[in-house]
């Protein structure tokens, strides 16, 4: 008897349902079948995110068949046979069946076919090979994808060697699926695969790395992952140098029992070492965006030091100088690579002081500094630097005609 997932919600919405009845009209009936991770996530009870479509249709007869219904069409990556379908504001990605023709470890030449086993035995793991017809019924071409799914084991298709000199992209996916889907012993052949290959990695666009590595660390706990990764030499290869795995393992923890939010960015940045300048050239080497870089160097900077025990005054102060996101991400760091257990109240309380206090602005300008007696130029800098510092240390203090005094002392001071 086969197995079934039966009919989920997702394939009975109306966009869906519009979609596969458009494929269906113009190759007929199974001619088109739900693929990969929201087959494999419906067989292990997991949230479905994306619905993806395989098709024997090539990407012209997709097109204009969807075009034929009524449905937006998007030539996403029709080289590779794939079409995105755009149904009341819902994508879908409609992938003509395929087989590889030419492969050099980072891109691949492929050729459309009708034949479902072709399809799947061109994918990286067991799991993922997996379709379902309309009315829920798997199609499992490997024999082993949905008993690999529901056991947690992450093992390429066919030979882990010839499915990594195709794609070397997927010594990385193999980590990241250990992370969200992986239980038990990870998979012998496809670590000793990687581990012969693990130098080709670093040829990859930087790009694919990057991706790969934050959808890694954003599972709810990759720790295990990242460690074995190290072990098999490809962590060395995307983040050349020492890594801190205590750290992140601290910070892991610590997202865990308190409840924050998984953050992948910070994660990376507890993974490297305190050294602003080396952080920001990896950075730059995995061409993250700017704001991803500029994060993680400003939490890696070496001050103020943070401690359990900082007062609010110096809470307060490290916010305003910092600025919100850096001083939490500072906060985390600090407790991530502490006794974390024993002080646990003490940063907890200071996370949530620094996030319940709205710095206030500084009561000063420039045009405040000139009308004091302070001659137009590099003065007025220097001048509001000042009394800025004094009104830091005194807490930001709500008096504004004390600033305008200070103010007027400190112009004293430099102009006579």
């Amino acid at each position: 008897m086969s197995e079934t997932i039966g009919q989920r919600p997702w394939m009975t919405k109306p966009q869906t349902v519009a979609v596969m009845d458009a494929l269906e009209a113009a190759g007929g009936a199974d001619s088109a079948r739900f693929v990969g991770g929201c087959v494999r996530n419906a067989v292990i009870g997991r949230p479905i995110n994306d619905v993806d479509i395989a098709t024997t249709l090539t990407p012209d007869q997709v097109t204009a068949a969807l075009q034929a219904a009524g449905i937006r069409a998007v030539p996403t990556g029709v080289e590779h046979g794939t079409v995105t379908a755009v149904a009341d504001h819902q994508p879908f990605e409609v992938t003509t069946l395929r087989r590889d023709v030419e492969t050099d470890g980072r891109r691949a030449v492929v050729a459309f076919t009708t034949d479902w086993m072709e399809d799947a035995m061109r994918r990286d793991f067991t799991l993922n090979s997996l379709y379902a017809r309309r009315d829920g019924t798997i199609f499992d071409p490997t024999g082993h994808g949905v008993a690999d799914a529901k056991a947690g084991r992450i093992v390429f298709v066919g030979e882990a060697e010839q499915r990594l000199r195709e794609d070397h992209l997927r010594s990385l996916r193999f980590f990241r699926f250990l992370a969200w889907y992986g239980k038990g012993e990870p998979d012998a052949a496809a670590l000793s695969a990687i581990t012969a290959l693990k130098d080709q990695v670093g040829k990859l666009a930087a790009e694919r790395i990057s991706a790969e590595l934050l959808k890694l660390l954003g599972a709810d706990d990759p720790r295990a992952a990242v460690r074995l990764m190290a072990q098999t030499g490809v962590l060395g290869v995307v983040i050349p140098g020492e890594v801190n795995l205590a750290r992140l393992d601290g910070l892991v923890a610590i997202e865990t029992e308190q409840l924050f939010e998984t953050d992948a960015v910070l994660r990376l940045a507890a993974l490297l070492p305190d050294d602003q300048i080396a952080a920001g050239k990896l950075a730059e080497r995995l061409r993250l965006s700017n704001a991803e870089r500029d994060r993680i160097v400003a939490a890696l900077s070496p001050t103020p030091v943070f401690k359990s025990w900082m007062s609010p005054r110096e809470i307060r102060r490290a916010v305003y100088r910092l600025g919100a996101q850096a001083f939490r991400d500072r906060a985390k760091l600090a407790w991530a690579a502490s006794n974390r257990t024993a002080v646990t109240p003490q940063w907890r309380g200071m996370i949530a002081l620094g996030e319940g206090w709205s710095p206030p602005a500084f009561p000063l300008t420039g045009e405040d500094v000139i009308k004091a007696g302070a001659p137009k130029g590099p003065v007025v800098g220097q001048v509001l630097r000042e009394v800025e510092e004094w009104w830091i240390d005194h807490d930001f203090i709500d008096d504004p005609m004390s600033a305008v005094e200070k103010l007027k002392s400190v112009v004293q001071g430099m102009v006579y």
